[in-house]
């Protein structure tokens, strides 16, 4: 297991409001959203993981994606703050949660002026890579550089262009392997890996989880399932149609963690 722990907001009825800055798919429909989420909660718990599920907030459409406002790591964890208004409270609502599995002095912020968002937060090793996109400014990745020196670990920050989060483009898959699309295939920030390069037409199954006892992926892009079984991973499956409407992918709906 590469995480026994994850912390899961339900969708509320207003997720048919959500952000939508670069799918342009249409509103997602409620209903099929919490069936989605709820598949998604019953395959992380069959994998073997502990699902903390916490309440819908109707003020804050977006507030099923925990992976932005908080990044959390198995030595500390960190309450960002996201770039759009609509989002910037749902840090408040998320630290409660994490006070019960970090201690206060392990529990950091990002401050204004930095924005930053989980979604551009990727952890491989004592390495943090972190997008400088549209939600994610210098400024973010500074204070964040500063948290992570405290624990011996560095940040290398990478821009981002096409992309709404550095996740949105790449992910990485453990045991040297990062799968990647657009512009990070071939990328002088990824040279070291052993690059799995997804096609354009599947770019948005780039977003995976690895939970060391099987990879989740959405379904519907055969060419990324058909490299992951051969690179060695085991595939699961789950539908993300009403997510993907409002920018979101497998990793906005969850924070992974060692407790």
């Amino acid at each position: 297991m590469l995480f026994n722990n994850a912390i899961v907001r339900k969708p509320a009825h207003s997720v048919i409001n959500g952000i939508d800055d670069y799918a342009d798919l249409g509103k997602p429909d409620y209903s099929k959203a919490i069936q989605e989420h709820e598949s998604y909660v019953s395959l992380l718990t069959k994998l073997g993981i502990k699902v903390t599920i916490l309440d819908a907030l109707e003020d804050y459409p977006d507030s099923c994606f925990v992976e932005d406002p908080a990044v959390v790591t198995d030595e500390f964890a960190v309450i960002t703050n996201p770039t759009r208004s609509s989002r910037t409270k749902e840090r408040e609502k998320i630290r409660p949660t994490i006070e019960k599995f970090y201690q206060e002095d392990r529990i950091f912020e990002i401050k204004e002026p930095g924005h930053l968002e989980g979604g551009d937060v990727m952890s491989v090793g004592k390495t943090f890579y972190i997008g400088l996109s549209a939600r994610t400014n210098q400024e973010g990745i500074d204070q964040f550089t500063e948290i992570a020196d405290k624990f011996g670990q560095e940040v290398i920050a990478v821009p981002v262009n096409e992309f709404l989060h550095l996740k949105t483009g790449t992910t990485y898959m453990g045991n040297n392997k990062l799968l990647v699309a657009g512009e990070y295939i071939d990328s002088p920030y990824f040279k070291k890996f052993e690059q799995l390069r997804v096609p354009e037409k599947e770019n948005y199954a780039v977003n995976c989880i690895n939970t060391g006892n099987g990879v989740i992926m959405p379904a519907g892009f055969p060419a990324v399932k058909e490299m992951l079984t051969q690179h060695g991973f085991k595939t699961h499956e789950i539908n993300m149609s009403e997510f993907s409407k409002i920018d979101g992918g497998l990793t906005c709906l969850s924070l992974r963690f060692n407790a």
